[in-house]
């Protein structure tokens, strides 16, 4: 990897990216409260972008690159096979990840980076409201 793609690579937010960001603000504006990138089961290493523990609901906010988004991902034209490799395991990881969660109770929301937020936050209100 060369040094620019590395600072490329490293300026990548991991967390309060602004589809987060816009997210976090609307749930909060209809008056629900909840964690930020927590884990929602401690022996499990994955982080939840919005975790509602009571309700025992999980948010992820997935970028469209990172997670493979079927509308927006584009292959990589340099080292190809990396990007493909690294995206398909991050999406078996999500998908191991959701079936965790779903067999200890837990209820996943996926939203990806280009949905819009309204509709988003309508989505993430209506799941928490039914499992509080």
């Amino acid at each position: 990897m060369s040094d620019s793609v590395r600072s490329v690579m490293r300026a990548n937010r991991g967390k309060d990216t602004k589809p987060e960001l816009r997210l976090r603000s609307l749930v909060h504006g209809a008056g629900l409260r909840y964690r930020v990138s927590i884990r929602p089961l401690p022996g499990l290493r994955r982080t939840a972008d919005l975790v509602f523990v009571k309700a025992r609901v999980a948010v992820f906010v997935d970028g469209c690159f990172w997670h493979g988004c079927p509308k927006h991902l584009r292959p990589a034209r340099q080292n190809s096979e990396f990007w493909s490799d690294k995206i398909a395991a991050n999406r078996a990881r999500d998908e191991e990840t959701t079936h965790v969660l779903a067999e200890a109770g837990w209820t996943v929301v996926r939203v990806w980076e280009h949905e819009d937020p309204a509709d988003a936050a309508r989505r993430v209100i209506a799941v928490v409201t039914e499992r509080a």
